[in-house]
This record gives structure tokens, C-alpha cells and sequence, in this order.
């Protein structure tokens, strides 16, 4: 297990709030923009990056980070590159753990052995691969736990109290509980059902519990908050680098900014996040 990941969700015990954890899209809209909105994220209050890896079928993810994905994929992005893309944050950034979203495929495809060395040669500190169940734990979690990398698993509201065992078996770093069924950017999860999966999970995990899916403002990250250990935010922060493109879907002048401002205010919704839970 890397240290960087204990060591910041120690950090944000002491302090008493949940972690920030910001997903873009490695690549988006290409890999110099891409770069400079990850260097940008932490400084605007981001405590964990995930770090999307582009594919062309990526069956749980909602229109607007399958776009994302398409536009980097245009670009020339590949796995390669999004590697690329943690080593070079890394010559400025070494305290901010960093999380590879994505599907299998593509590191089937790289090869998983090389993709493990090259991860941890890279700066990642842990994976969340959205398409392996825990039935196939040999294929890529148990070779990666091993090396170092954290492997974070998803909960979901169907996982009850006889999958969850299996789901936490072999989860290191943090669980992902996903807040609602369906894609990624759906609606925004009722916090009071979301304070009782988590106290649910929690019964079988000292592990982190962070949630994601349909947190789209500081209030919303506010209010789960509350509850949670950490705020995961992807299609919302998505939506902004695509909302600053220039109508061939090229960066704007106002890409990065338009992320560090929606970023900062989310940060101030998670800082006030142990205020709604005394409320």
C-alpha cells in the first residue's frame, strides 16, 4: 500500500473534514491542457486525483465523460500517455496521491505486469478498474496489492450485506461507494441514504468510505460530506473543461481557470462538510 494514501487520509482525520477527489479525464481536451488542469487541482483544494484512462467502450460512464474520453482518444491519448501525464505531475507534486480510473482493456492490451511498473514508476498510487469483479482478482488486483498499489473497489446501493465481504476482500486505499445505480453525472443522491450505506459499510471496513456519482455543487459536496469520508466529483468537473472549449473542441483561454474556480468552490463545501453533520 502506498503511504501517500494513508498519509492524507490521516491528515484530513486530524482536521476533521472528508477528502476532495477530483476526476478528469487524462488527455481532455489533450495532454498539455490535461497536465496543466491536474497541477492545477491540488492547488485549488483537491486532496486525491483520479485520473481517467480513455476507451472507446466505456459502459458505465454517462455522455459527458464518454465525450471526454472520445475527445482525448482524438487527440492521440493512450495509456502510454496518461502514465506520462503522473510522471510529470510528480516533478512538482510529491504528496498528492493520485488514483488510475478505468477499464481493463487497455492495460490487458499493455500488458499487466508492464503496466504495474510502469504505475508505480509513474507515481500511482493506487487503480480503480471499474469493469473487474472480485472473481477475477488474479488477473490484475492480487499482482498490483502486491506491488504496492492501492486497488479501491466500488459499493454500490445493490451491494448487500453477502456481497459486500467479497467486494472488500482484497480493497486497499479507500472503498468507492457509488451513490445511486446507473451511469456516472445521474441525479444527485439523497444524503440521509447515503449516511446509512456508508454507516453500513463501515460495519464491515475501517477503510475510508468515499462517495461519488451525481455531486455536482459545494452544497452537494456539503451535504455528503456529512456522512462521508471523502466527495468524489467526475462529470461535474468534466462538464466544466467542456464547457470552456472553443467550438472545434479545442482549449479555451479560460480551460484551466474554469476548473480551479469550480474546484475551490467545491473545496469550501467539503470544509464545511462537519458543520452539516452537527446540523
Amino acid at each position: 500500500m502506498t503511504e501517500r494514501m494513508e498519509k492524507r487520509f490521516a491528515a484530513l482525520k486530524a482536521e476533521g473534514r472528508p477528502a476532495l477527489i477530483t476526476y478528469f479525464m487524462g488527455g481532455d481536451p489533450d495532454f498539455d491542457t490535461s497536465l496543466q488542469i491536474m497541477k492545477a487541482l491540488p492547488k485549488a483544494g483537491a486532496d486525491v486525483i483520479e485520473l481517467g484512462m480513455p476507451f472507446s467502450d466505456p459502459m458505465a460512464d454517462g455522455p459527458s465523460i464518454q465525450m471526454a474520453g472520445l475527445r482525448a482518444l482524438k487527440g492521440g491519448q493512450t495509456l502510454a500517455k496518461t502514465l506520462e501525464l503522473a510522471r510529470k505531475f510528480r516533478e512538482s507534486d510529491a504528496d498528492t496521491p493520485i488514483v488510475m480510473m478505468g477499464y481493463y482493456n487497455p492495460i490487458y492490451i499493455y500488458g499487466v505486469d508492464k503496466f504495474i511498473a510502469d504505475a508505480l514508476a509513474s507515481g500511482i498510487d493506487g487503480l480503480i478498474i471499474v469493469d473487474l469483479p472480485p472473481e477475477m482478482d488474479n488477473e490484475l488486483c492480487i499482482p498490483a496489492l502486491a506491488a504496492g498499489l492501492n486497488f479501491i473497489r466500488l459499493a454500490t446501493p445493490t451491494t448487500d450485506g453477502k456481497r459486500l465481504p467479497a467486494v472488500l476482500k482484497n480493497t486497499s486505499g479507500f472503498v468507492y461507494y457509488v451513490s445511486m445505480n446507473g451511469i456516472t453525472g445521474s441525479a444527485l443522491p439523497d444524503p440521509s441514504k447515503v449516511g446509512e450505506a456508508v454507516s453500513r459499510i463501515k460495519a464491515h471496513t475501517d477503510l475510508p468510505v468515499c462517495v461519488g456519482f451525481g455531486v455536482k455543487t459545494a452544497e452537494h459536496a456539503r451535504l455528503i460530506g456529512a456522512a462521508a469520508d471523502g466527495v468524489v466529483v467526475g462529470t461535474a468537473l468534466v462538464n466544466q473543461i467542456a464547457g470552456s472549449l472553443t467550438a472545434d473542441g479545442k482549449a479555451g483561454k479560460d480551460t484551466v481557470d474554469a476548473v480551479s474556480t469550480f474546484v475551490k468552490g467545491l473545496s469550501s463545501g467539503v470544509r464545511d462538510a462537519r458543520l452539516a453533520a452537527a446540523e
